[in-house]
C-alpha cells in the first residue's frame, strides 16, 4: 500500500529542476521472466491495457517542463526517448501480429540494440508529435486486435529471444508488460526532479 501511495502522489513540484541523483529500481527488461500460463480468454483484458497506454504516457508526460523531458541522466535515455522508443516498437507488435495469422513458425526479431531509437533524435522533436504518432498505431493495433475471433488468440509462434513458444495472448502481454517498464522508466526521471521526500 506504502508503494501504490508513493507512486500516486501528485507531485506539483515537476517543474522544479532539482535532480536527484538517479540510481533505478526498475529491473532491466531483458532480465524479466514470463510465465505465460494465464487462460487465453484474458485476451480482452490485456486488449485493454494495450489501448489504454496511450493515455497513460500523457498524463504521466502532461505539465512536465522540457528540461525534465530531455534531460539524459548518465548518459542514458530521456524521457522523451523513452516515449520515443514505444513509438519505435509499434511497427515490430503489427508484425508479430501478423506472423501469428500467417502460421509463421518464428516472430519477427527485434533489433536488440535498438538502433532506430538511438538514431531518431526524439529530444529534438516535438512531445506532441511523439505522443500522437503513438497513439495512432497503438489505436490501429488495437482496432486490428478488434476484428479476431477468439481463437486466433491461442495460436502461437516460438518467440526469437525467449526461445519459447508465445500465444498471440502472450504477445500481447508481452507488449503491455513492456509499456509498462517503460513508463515506469519515465515515472522514475521525472521523479527525480520532485523535492526529496522525508521518511516514505
Amino acid at each position: 500500500m506504502a508503494l501504490r501511495a508513493s507512486l500516486f502522489q501528485v507531485r506539483p513540484c515537476w517543474e522544479h529542476n532539482l535532480p536527484r541523483p538517479l540510481s533505478s529500481k526498475v529491473p532491466a527488461w531483458f532480465e524479466w521472466k514470463f510465465d505465460f500460463t494465464f487462460p487465453a480468454e484474458q485476451y480482452p483484458n490485456v486488449c485493454v491495457r494495450l489501448w489504454g497506454t496511450p493515455a497513460r504516457l500523457e498524463e504521466i508526460l502532461r505539465k512536465v517542463t522540457t528540461d525534465v523531458l530531455v534531460g539524459k541522466p548518465q548518459e542514458k535515455w530521456s524521457a522523451q526517448e523513452h516515449a520515443g522508443h514505444l513509438l519505435d516498437l509499434e511497427p515490430l507488435w503489427m508484425a508479430r501480429v501478423d506472423d501469428f495469422l500467417t502460421g509463421r513458425g518464428t516472430l519477427a526479431v527485434a533489433d536488440l540494440g535498438n538502433r532506430k531509437t538511438h538514431e531518431a533524435n526524439h529530444n529534438a522533436r516535438d512531445l506532441a508529435e511523439i505522443l500522437t504518432g503513438f497513439r495512432t498505431a497503438r489505436l490501429r493495433l488495437v482496432e486490428h486486435l478488434g476484428t479476431f475471433a477468439p481463437h486466433v488468440f491461442t495460436r502461437t509462434s516460438l518467440h526469437p529471444r525467449l526461445k519459447q513458444p508465445m500465444r498471440l495472448v502472450d504477445h500481447l502481454y508481452f507488449v503491455a508488460e513492456h509499456d509498462d517498464h517503460h513508463l515506469a522508466k519515465i515515472w522514475e526521471l521525472i521523479d527525480t526532479h520532485s523535492p526529496k521526500r522525508i521518511g516514505v
